[in-house]
């Protein structure tokens, strides 16, 4: 049992009295008490305003103390302080951050205060600065919040204690709580409400205003889900609609990803929208901690490149031999990317806290936009009936001014003048009494037809209203039409784009890139890049394109290594996972979509790439070709662990200049030098030697001259040999080409001189670029773009024809 000691009398007179109380009972009511205070001034929001106490107060504060959106900014703690001091009996941290949440666009669909300053960040990851620093002035959507107020639209009640009057709920030209959502956490209950679009709402509300027993689904028409001011995306809608019938529901929320190409070796995912309250440096903290777990795979890095400029951008590298979209599947099941959205829509009616669907929310905010525009109608016509009666008793006295005048000016005082007016022309007090006031310079007749107007337009506008008042049509038209006009300004289109759960469901791919065939690719601008398979050919029909000129190709798997041979003689390994995929369906070997050289290999200066191939010790291997005439064929012999193998030691002064992964062994071997002589012989006659020899003699050189061209032919399919003469040791723009058929040139001996296969014309005396290799050949210029070929000429020493575009490079179809 607990005792309550009731006030002590004075001593003289003292009696002690003792109330026995059931300590039951005493912890009950004063639970009670303490709930209903908690419910109803601090954690639930009024279902008509969608505000809770702290924040209707300080918009109506910011009111009084005129900061509207064209006044200037003043200190936030100016403001918590008069919303402290004359409102809210709390501490300012409390008022203060319930300002700064309605300052924020990520928080507030609408934002209702205009703040200056750091407000904080997504996710609250960087919290606002001291109200010291910041500043804020109402928004233009919190004037609609407490437009009309002062026109008795809605009661005032007393502060708390009893020296200020504050409103029991603003005019609210808005469906607020719908708008903006609500959360808060009272004793026993808790209220969680997402934002959503202004357009969207206004036009439900408007339809039930003409169609009061509108059904949950057409009103769903209107209001198909939340708008979430982070934007993404929502999945399960069924969840949505049980909220909407019952005012309980739950949903998803997922992040905006796109793949994207983020360096030349790695896809990332990059992400642009996260889910409501969800920061970036929480996401990026998940991550970290996942994969430093390991029950993460797949991440290479992540950066947040977000900015001012261009929004929330979270870069997340993926590593190279991951599927981005099975990365984003685990990213979305184990990160804050994807969370879920409890929807408890509990509002204060009539003060008690009632769980609402979204007929009912709209219900109770159109009642009491009902009573506000009838409660504003009423005080405006009352104030034109004030004015009309002042009107009329002017026009009155303007009728016989003469007489007003002789009347005042017999009179002793004001006193007896308002008497003697009233009993010579019947008019009422408060006219005499606004007569009297009123100016002599006034009383004229141009005033007169002034007043003649005004008493008309008076007389108009006490019929609308009272057309308001006496029709409830007319009262909801009114209703409707400012709604209306509230939407045309202040509607934006909708962020959040909804989806059942169905259909962004993610494909189920694993989760490491398969060891598929593809084939690996060079052009002759150094692009790397692979395709997604390794059968079949690019179509030779198809429409050229820049980079598309292919100078070596060579078939593996996904997930293995090829080697990339220099002009220095070194074989250099590839991981092929790194390369940039080209699209599925391509039919051009068109490598603009492919990555340099540079980003895989580090070359030093003058050296090239001259050919790509496997590392199949089972193939024939590599054939090499140097400018001072030397031929070898290498064993396969790539040990693993070297990320870099010498394939020939060359002479001083001696660089590789075409070298070609042999596929049967029973390919042409092929010289071209630069006083324009071409030997050709087969492959079998040149033995093959581990990669430290030097090889042998591949061609005899006449005097000064160089091997400008090597390469190995299939002497069974067509093939074409392309050669451009100049005046100098370059390719120059007055040279002359010549394309003859393979076949024309015959087979000779190892070592040996071979044929002639272009005659010099006038002037020429060097072939300044050579090829030989299979029909039909594609040319290019430096740039890498498309340039034609001459008509072929079957003589084998017959003269070139002048070119119409500068040719750098030439290669056969991608087979």
């Amino acid at each position: 049992m607990a005792r309550r000691r009731t006030q002590s009398p004075p001593p003289d007179d003292y009696e002690e009295r003792i109330l026995d109380i059931d300590v039951v009972d005493e912890m009950r009511g004063s639970f009670l008490e303490y709930a209903y205070s908690v419910i109803y001034s601090r954690a639930l929001p009024d279902a008509r305003d969608g505000l809770k106490p702290v924040h209707r107060r300080i918009l109506y504060q910011m009111h009084e103390m005129g900061l509207r959106p064209e006044r200037g900014y003043v200190k936030c703690a100016r403001v918590v302080g008069e919303v402290m001091g004359k409102l809210h009996p709390h501490g300012d941290s409390a008022i203060y951050d319930a300002l700064v949440r309605m300052a924020q666009p990520f928080s507030m669909r609408l934002p209702l205060v205009d703040g200056h300053g750091n407000f904080g960040s997504l996710g609250n990851d960087d919290p606002p600065a001291a109200m010291r620093y910041t500043e804020c002035r109402a928004a233009p959507a919190a004037g609609l919040m407490v437009e009309s107020i002062d026109e008795d639209t809605v009661d005032f009640g007393p502060n708390y204690d009893g020296s200020e009057r504050e409103p029991a709920a603003l005019p609210s030209a808005y469906p607020n709580l719908l708008v903006n959502g609500a959360s808060g956490i009272a004793v026993g209950m808790a209220t969680n409400m997402p934002p959503h679009n202004l357009g969207e709402v206004i036009a439900a509300a408007r339809h039930l205003i003409r169609h009061p027993n509108a059904d949950l689904s057409t009103l769903m028409r209107y209001v198909p889900g939340p708008d979430l001011p982070t934007g993404g995306q929502i999945v399960g809608l069924e969840g949505v609609r049980d909220a909407y019938e019952t005012g309980r529901g739950t949903f998803r929320m997922r992040a905006t990803v796109a793949v994207e190409q983020v360096t030349a070796r790695r896809k990332g995912l990059i992400v642009t929208e996260l889910p409501f309250t969800v920061g970036p440096e929480k996401v990026i903290g998940k991550i970290k901690d996942l994969v430093n777990s390991k029950k993460l795979q797949g991440i290479a890095d992540v950066k947040d490149l977000t900015d001012r400029a261009h929004g929330l951008r979270l870069v997340i590298e993926v590593k190279n031999g991951f599927n981005p979209e099975a990365v984003l599947a685990q990213l979305y099941r184990l990160t804050p990317m994807e969370e879920s959205f409890g929807i408890n829509n509990v509002a204060l009616v009539d003060g008690q806290p009632l769980t609402l669907g979204l007929k009912e929310l709209l219900e109770v905010y159109l009642d009491h936009r009902f009573e506000v525009v009838r409660r504003r109608s009423e005080f405006r016509r009352a104030r034109r009936r004030d004015r009309l009666h002042l009107v009329e008793g002017l026009l009155v006295a303007l009728a016989d001014i003469d007489e007003v005048i002789r009347i005042i000016r017999a009179s002793d005082d004001a006193a007896r003048a308002k008497e003697a007016l009233i009993e010579r022309f019947g008019l009422s007090g408060t006219q005499t009494q606004y007569i009297l006031d009123t100016p002599l310079r006034r009383l004229t007749r141009f005033d007169r037809i002034e007043l003649e107007a005004e008493r008309e337009k008076l007389t108009a506008e006490i019929e609308r209203l009272t057309g308001i008042l006496e029709s409830d049509s007319e009262l909801r038209k009114v209703v409707s039409s400012e709604l209306t006009e509230v939407a045309r300004k202040f509607s934006t289109p909708r962020r959040t784009r909804l989806a059942d759960g169905e259909e962004v469901e993610l494909a189920a791919v694993p989760l490491e890139v398969a060891d598929d065939p593809c084939r690996v690719l060079l052009s002759a601008t150094g692009l790397l890049a692979r395709t997604a398979d390794g059968a079949g050919s690019f179509d030779p029909a198809a429409k050229r394109a820049k980079h598309d000129v292919v100078v070596s190709s060579v078939t593996t798997t996904t997930r293995s290594e090829i080697g990339a041979v220099t002009s220095a003689g070194r074989l250099l390994r590839v991981t092929v996972v790194d390369l940039p995929q080209l699209p599925q369906g391509t039919t051009s070997p068109s490598l603009a979509g492919g990555a340099p050289l540079s980003e895989f290999l580090t070359l030093e200066e003058d050296e090239r790439v001259v050919c790509l191939t496997t590392l199949d010790e089972s193939s024939p291997g590599l054939a090499l070709g140097t400018e001072q005439g030397v031929v070898k064929r290498v064993v396969p012999d790539y040990p693993t662990g070297k990320d870099e193998l010498p394939v020939i030691a060359l002479r001083e002064g001696d660089r590789i200049v075409g070298a070609a992964e042999l596929r049967t062994g029973e390919e042409d071997l092929v010289f071209i030098t630069s006083d324009a002589q071409l030997l050709r012989y087969p492959a079998s006659l040149v033995r093959p030697q581990g990669r430290a020899a030097g090889g042998m003699a591949g061609v005899k050189l006449g005097a000064g001259a160089r091997v400008i061209s090597f390469t190995a032919v299939d002497p069974a399919g067509d093939a074409v040999v392309f050669t451009v003469a100049g005046s100098t040791g370059t390719l120059d723009a007055s040279g002359t080409a010549k394309l003859t058929p393979f076949d024309q040139y015959p087979r000779k001996g190892r070592a040996t001189g071979g044929v002639r296969c272009q005659r010099f014309l006038k002037g020429e005396d060097h072939l300044a670029f050579a090829w030989a290799g299979p029909a039909p050949a594609r040319a290019a210029t430096a740039s890498g773009a498309a340039a034609p070929l001459p008509d072929p000429d079957p003589r084998r020493d017959g003269s070139g024809v002048p070119l119409s575009r500068r040719i750098a490079h030439i290669a056969g179809p991608v087979r």
